[in-house]
């Protein structure tokens, strides 16, 4: 089993990445650059919080051999020097002393490790500082061709890199200049890995400390089903004032488009720009400017002012943010429609009799085996009104316990003698004993638990719209680049936080053991002592007050007191936003059951009638054949031609059916034109008039369902 526990982590890691890409970014639209230096950021992240616990396990293993030859030593010297050594070590050596050492299950060879993480992290490093940055420019830029876009974007990063190299260079002068100080290349190595570490420890605690806080809070929230709907209707006010600014912003980018494309002929220079920009536009707002283009005019450098190639640019980068912005919008409010229309029906069927969970709008798809034989009616409604809230309470509590462990243990870390950490105590039982499962999986459970109160708060954390992770396929190119130098800068520190929970970083324990292969490639951290002994050790602290800060939501109500929209439950602006959502929610459940309401009007006329416009169509061509056969005696026998032209022929449920459909059709409405964008009803006007035309139409009556 030697390295097959590693190879194994690697393979599930990388699905893991490449599910959650999958999940957040758009496989198809978006630029393979963009999505590959993201998978490649999160799939190293996630690799070294998978694989440190097997780091871990191997390092005990080691220090168990060592303490062993150790013990073998002395006894070989000495039995009385032996039993007195043996008294004044740890409790460990005298276990190992009474126990043999057993290679563990998950046993990584020697040499393997230190390559692999060394690896491992200078590949985040180097995303995370140089080209992370660099790649968000150019995915940002507007550019029409390769060459503008790294123009651009090594434009945008000169200040950026420019300040790095201007700090860099001078510490490197002051040491070159410094009298006492002789430091090698492995020094200032060591000096760099310390000062991204400093940088990502002051954020891991600010994100930290909100995670610890908001993660149970918010199961147990979940468990309130009318708090969560009410907060679901908030939700939905401050959404479609999203969702309208996003629209009059499209609007206002697609006149400007026009514009341009209406001045720029077909012969123009700059016209490839134009059809460049066009093809990012929506398909309606393409045909729209199509129509109302005249490609045969050419065009007049003397008379007419056209726009720069800069200019240009800058217009592309604008449509692609605006584009991408409101198709955001647009599938986030059905999203949360759906998930408001869902409380409702657990409220409302939370007083059934029945045990049987009715759904307001059941879903058009057949049901598939696990809805039909597992996920039955009776058992959802057992789930959702009875076992789903306690569940989320349950996990809730379960959480809070950890956080208060997490808590305890950041405040005590330092203390050796005694252990005051509970993850070093917990670890160092498992120790004694060399249960190595029970120490990965405790190890594992522990930074998987730190990693989500992180992780869970930078895809939750939205700085306005230049930054903000939407599920759905809905993250633009900034935001999942932006993802990735986040994790690749929080993650090495997070691990060395952890490895210092458990006593496993001498840095900060000041114990002689064995090191783990991670920490050996972060350098001694006393060379700059003040930070291992100072910062590393009293920063953590800070997370008692900003998790204090998090329970009473001081960070949501200075906001809220600043103009911000949020959701503060004793405020005036939360309680309008609350009734503006409800309102909301209730008029899209009535154009929805309009709409479904009208489906099954189609429906029924076509089990009840057939197809009527092919017997219409049939009637009418034997009714042609039957004009020509009987031309000349229509022509003979003139008063019996004027009563055929006022008697209606066919049956009376025939009759009955057109007379039906004539007057029902104009009165109905297209299902598709009940669209949020009000370019879709304006284009249908221009294609096919205000209604369907049941006489001139190619198309079949029914094929607007």
């Amino acid at each position: 089993m030697s390295g097959a526990a590693l190879g194994i982590e690697i393979v599930v890691v990388f699905f893991l990445a490449l599910f959650l890409l999958h999940r957040y970014g758009d496989f198809r639209k978006q630029q393979r650059m963009v999505l590959f230096g993201t998978l490649l950021a999160w799939y190293l992240c996630f690799l070294i919080v998978f694989i440190l616990p097997l780091d871990v396990s191997t390092t005990i293993y080691k220090q168990c051999i060592i303490d062993h030859e150790e013990h073998a030593s002395l006894s070989t010297v000495s039995p009385a020097l032996s039993n007195q050594t043996a008294g004044n070590l740890s409790v460990t050596p005298t276990k190992s002393s009474q126990k043999s050492c057993h290679k563990p299950w998950s046993y990584i060879p020697d040499g393997i490790m230190p390559v692999f993480w060394r690896v491992v992290y200078w590949t985040s490093q180097c995303l995370t500082w140089l080209l992370l940055p660099f790649m968000q420019s150019y995915a940002r830029s507007g550019g029409f061709s390769i060459t503008g876009k790294i123009k651009t974007a090594l434009i945008e990063n000169a200040i950026y890199y420019g300040t790095y190299l201007l700090i860099f260079g001078s510490l490197l002068i002051y040491v070159a200049i410094h009298p006492k100080w002789h430091l090698s290349w492995y020094e200032l190595q060591t000096i760099g890995i310390t000062a991204a570490n400093t940088w990502g420890l002051f954020l891991l605690v600010l994100l930290l400390g909100y995670g610890l806080v908001e993660i149970p809070r918010s199961y147990w929230n979940a468990s309130r089903r009318g708090h969560l709907l009410i907060k679901t209707y908030f939700k939905a006010a401050k959404l479609m004032t999203e969702k309208a600014d996003a629209e009059e912003n499209l609007e206002d980018v697609m006149e400007e488009v026009r514009k341009v494309s209406e001045s720029i002929k077909y012969n123009h220079p700059l016209r490839k720009y134009i059809d460049t920009i066009l093809r990012k536009c929506p398909v309606d707002y393409q045909e729209k400017m199509g129509r109302n283009m005249d490609d045969y005019e050419d065009f007049d450098d003397k008379q007419n002012t056209y726009p720069s190639e800069k200019s240009l640019v800058k217009l592309h980068k604008q449509v692609i943010y605006a584009v991408q912005r409101h198709n955001r919008t647009r599938v986030q409010w059905q999203i949360l429609l759906q998930q408001a229309i869902h409380l409702e029906d657990v409220a409302k069927n939370e007083t059934s009799s029945t045990h049987q969970f009715v759904h307001s709008f059941p879903s058009a798809e057949p049901p598939g085996w696990f809805s039909r034989y597992l996920y039955t009616p009776t058992v959802e409604w057992y789930w959702e009104c009875l076992l789903k809230q306690w569940f989320y309470r349950v996990l809730s509590m379960v959480l809070t316990l950890f956080s208060v462990a997490v808590v305890w243990s950041e405040c005590t870390f330092f203390s050796t003698r005694p252990v005051l950490s509970l993850f070093a105590v917990f670890i160092q039982l498992a120790e004694r004993d060399y249960n190595y499962l029970y120490i990965e999986m405790a190890c594992f459970v522990t930074i998987f638990f730190l990693c989500t109160c992180v992780y869970s708060t930078v895809f939750r954390i939205r700085v306005f719209n230049y930054y903000y992770l939407a599920s759905h396929h809905q993250t633009d190119a900034y935001s999942l680049q932006f993802s990735g130098m986040l994790f690749c800068r929080l993650t090495p520190p997070l691990c060395l936080n952890f490895l210092g929970l458990i006593h496993m970083d001498s840095a900060i324990s000041h114990q002689k053991k064995e090191q783990t292969a991670y920490t050996s490639i972060m350098g001694s951290m006393r060379v700059l002592s003040f930070i291992a002994n100072g910062f590393y050790i009293y920063y953590p602290m800070l997370i008692v007050i900003l998790c204090i800060a998090t329970y009473f939501s001081l960070g949501t109500r200075c906001l809220n007191l600043l103009g911000f929209q949020q959701f503060v439950g004793d405020s005036e602006m939360t309680s309008d936003l609350i009734d503006e959502g409800k309102e909301l929610i209730r008029r899209e459940k009535r154009k929805r059951q309009r709409i479904e309401d009208g489906e099954n009007r189609r429906r029924e006329w076509k089990e009840r009638y057939g197809n009527p416009r092919d017997d219409y169509a049939a009637r009418n061509r034997g009714t042609h054949a039957e004009m020509k056969e009987t031309s000349y005696s229509d022509t003979a026998n003139p008063t019996a031609n004027r009563q055929a032209k006022y008697s209606r022929g066919g049956s009376r449920a025939e009759r009955d059916c057109i007379e039906l459909l004539q007057d029902a059709e104009p009165l109905d409405f297209n299902a598709d034109s009940l669209t949020d964008d009000p370019l879709e009803a304006d284009s249908s006007r221009h294609t096919g008039g205000r209604y369907l035309s049941m006489s001139s139409s190619r198309s079949r009556i029914f094929d607007d369902v």
